[in-house]
């Protein structure tokens, strides 16, 4: 047997890969990229991945050692998701074997079999002899397998038949047990399609010329103008050719009412993945379908990942959301890596938004991207009117200004729902001393102690450190110590007090922690009848709600003033989606901003022109600046409980790279990449480490990622600072 060894990425954090000698026995051919192999790698068992067999290694045949296992007969990852996979570690400057972990789901990450995802299921011979069955339970078993072939054995248990019912016609030989892979429920009952607007026909025109072959498309569609109505159409299109489809959602709170939609209007599984489900559902729905049982697949941000033999179009829904961009670990874009598997692909993909990101909107406006726009709300329902309301000066009741209270009133009276937002968790952003001005801060961040009282604690939401409540001040004895400010559960209790005759529902991560949790809440709140909501940005993201004909926004100037250069587009962004919750159908809505500066030019440019207008003033603002997106941009992070070492490790990545830009570019005046910093971040101190900023701006995106790859073989082969945790984001959401 001639010599060979196989490439193996492995999950760890290095960039690099790793030769192992094949298994004892095994032959060459045995082994294709794309197979899941068991290796030691010092003194821990890893499941890695198989990217190659060479003739030679660099490393000296004494110091290789054999692989434990070949798990996988065949490639478990395609090529094409290989090369895909190959693009992520080279774009996000990372290790190969953590960008190969998201391609397949933990159970197989951790070494089990595709089998493990099937259930047992009792399926109708198809020649069943004529036998007599004397128990009443036997007899109704078998009536269900005459009106149906085959029953999941979960199924028939929860209808209470046993196991031994079951074997009993098994042994009758009527029907016969088999282990197989469960497909999503196809429910029996069928929506109509609504008739599209003379809008919706022409965008639906627009992007369906585009199928069966690559093309962006922005679809900017006002807060209920019927985008998910094209979507529906497209996808239609897309199943009538064969083809499966993608539809990335931005909250796992939206992917169950998005499921039941969609399986209202289609007769094939629609098979859904998020966080909120366990390992083996996920291992379900990732087979389902790799293996084109499933047709369409709903899901949050690592379903981009999943494996689509027959894609025909992916969808990304509220593509502005900054939760399709992960903050660790791999820093991806859900979106930008949706565009580069489309593109592979050969398919379209559309993002849709009533208020696009910059970077989207730019690559539309400039003819990168399809722009197909919708303007106007479906059916009958009107875009709801926006009032500025000035608090300065004016007195308060429960933090409301009192037209305010009697807008809600009057809504209320009406049968109708009010939507209070507020973006702050807990009973009170502040714990404070009235007497000597101490306050609650958190031991390990620079950050306060947020107050709840359901259940009595004080929480630091930055780092997760939580502990009791002093009934006296620490520093100086008083009794005097209170909660300052407002949060989603004070504002609950005080409007339960001003509206005793209505129900206040609260909607946060506090209230809405299980995957169960807002399925129950959006029935009820859909069931009619008014009460109050309220919530933090949880109920801002495409929820349908349609009594809902009041929004009222407390503390909209949070984002007005931010140190972040996208803070202003974020904060415009927000307020047009939890506005657009009201007046949805047939209904007028409308919404009151209260506001300390009333006369803030952007605000008052969103509220009149609207958020296209404010979108174009911000992107002639960025290219003054020369800010993303008319340029491009990294950030290079550190931490450590160390201040002096974060911010000597960042010193020292800019002496070198500044070395090197030099050295490269020695016939240029200006170097292509300017770097600002080190600085503290914004947060200085979070969870006990300190932590530093260093950041590249290049006009040219292929002079930023030549700079990223010295810069993370210098880091990698750093000496010297070695508590210092350092990362590289491409494409920062934030650079607070």
């Amino acid at each position: 047997m001639s010599f060979f060894v196989v490439d193996i990425a492995l999950p760890l954090p290095l960039r690099r890969t790793f030769d192992y000698l094949p298994a004892d026995g095994e032959a060459r051919e045995q082994y294709r990229p794309g197979q899941r192999v068991r290796v030691e790698f010092g003194r821990q068992l890893l499941t890695g991945v198989v990217l190659a067999t060479r003739d030679h290694s660099d490393v000296p045949p004494k110091k290789l050692r054999p692989l434990l296992q070949r798990l996988d007969d065949a490639p478990l990852i395609d090529a094409s998701s290989l090369a895909l996979c190959q693009w992520l570690a080279g774009y996000y400057h990372h290790s190969m074997g953590e960008v190969l972990e998201h391609m397949i789901p933990t159970m197989l990450r951790r070494g089990s079999s595709l089998a493990e995802a099937d259930e047992r299921v009792w399926i109708k011979n198809q020649a069943p002899p004529a036998v007599t069955l004397r128990g009443s339970k036997q007899q109704a078993l078998w009536r269900l397998f005459e009106e149906q072939d085959e029953w999941p054995h979960s199924e028939l248990t929860s209808q209470g038949f046993t196991l031994a019912q079951m074997r009993s016609l098994a042994d009758a030989g009527l029907i016969r047990e088999q282990q197989k892979l469960p497909l999503p429920t196809v429910i029996s009952e069928r929506q109509k399609f609504h008739t599209l607007n003379a809008q919706q026909q022409e965008v639906l025109r627009q992007i369906s010329a585009e199928l069966g072959h690559f093309r962006p498309c922005l679809l900017e569609g006002v807060t209920g103008s019927g985008k998910t109505e094209v979507y529906l159409r497209l996808i239609e299109k897309v199943l009538e050719q064969g083809q499966q489809a993608l539809v990335l959602v931005p909250e796992i709170g939206l992917t169950p009412q998005t499921v039941r939609r969609f399986q209202a209007r289609f007769d094939v599984p629609v098979a859904l993945l998020h966080s909120g489900l366990n390992d083996r559902e996920r291992l379900q729905g990732w087979r389902q379908c790799r293996e084109g049982g499933a047709r369409i697949l709903i899901g949050t941000r690592s379903a981009v990942f999943t494996p689509l033999p027959d894609l025909g179009l992916i969808i990304i829904d509220e593509e502005h959301d900054a939760s399709f961009k992960q903050q660790d670990g791999l820093r991806y874009s859900a979106r930008d890596f949706a565009l580069v598997r489309a593109q592979k692909a050969g398919v379209p993909v559309v993002l849709g938004s009533a208020t696009p990101s910059l970077e989207t909107l730019h690559n539309a406006l400039s003819g990168k991207y399809l722009h197909a726009k919708l303007t106007l709300r479906a059916g009958n329902a009107r875009a709801p009117g926006m009032k500025l309301h000035s608090i300065l000066h004016q007195p308060l009741t429960a933090g409301f200004a009192q037209p305010v209270l009697a807008q809600m009133q009057k809504h209320l009276s009406n049968g109708k729902q009010v939507l209070v937002f507020i973006n702050r968790r807990g009973f009170a952003p502040l714990l404070a001393c009235r007497d000597c001005g101490w306050m609650a801060e958190c031991r390990r961040c620079d950050a306060r102690m947020t107050l709840h009282h359901y259940p009595p604690h004080l929480h630091c939401h930055h780092c997760d450190f939580q502990q009791g409540i002093p009934a006296i001040c620490p520093n100086c004895g008083s009794e005097h110590v209170e909660g300052v400010g407002q949060g989603t559960e004070k504002i609950q209790d005080q409007l339960s007090d001003l509206f005793p005759a209505f129900p206040v529902r609260r909607v946060d991560r506090d209230t809405v922690r299980t995957k169960q949790a807002f399925d129950n809440l959006y029935d009820d709140i859909h069931d009619g009848g008014p009460c109050i909501l309220v919530g933090t940005q949880m109920l801002a993201k495409g929820h349908h709600f349609p009594d809902v004909t009041l929004v009222v926004i407390l503390d909209a100037d949070a984002g007005l003033f931010s140190a972040d250069f996208r803070g202003m587009e974020h904060s415009a962004q927000l307020i047009c989606q939890v506005a657009g919750r009201a007046g949805r159908e047939d209904s007028p809505g409308e919404v009151w901003i209260q506001t300390l500066y009333a006369d803030h030019p952007q605000l008052n440019l969103l509220l009149d022109d609207g958020y296209h207008a404010l979108a174009l003033a911000l992107l002639q603002e960025r290219q003054s600046q020369q800010l993303p997106p008319y340029s491009h941009m990294a950030l290079l992070r550190s931490e450590c409980e160390d201040r002096g070492q974060a911010q000597q490790l960042l010193q020292q990545a800019r002496a070198f790279m500044q070395q090197w830009l030099q050295q490269e570019h020695s016939h240029r005046h200006v170097t292509p990449v300017t770097l600002l910093g080190p600085f503290p971040a914004i947060m200085e101190r979070r969870a006990g480490r300190f932590r530093f900023q260093l950041q590249l701006y290049a006009e040219e995106r292929r002079a930023l990622h030549r700079l990223a790859d010295v810069l993370v073989q210098f880091l990698e082969n750093h000496k010297g600072l070695n508590k210092v945790r350092w990362h590289l984001d491409i494409d920062p959401l934030d650079t607070l």
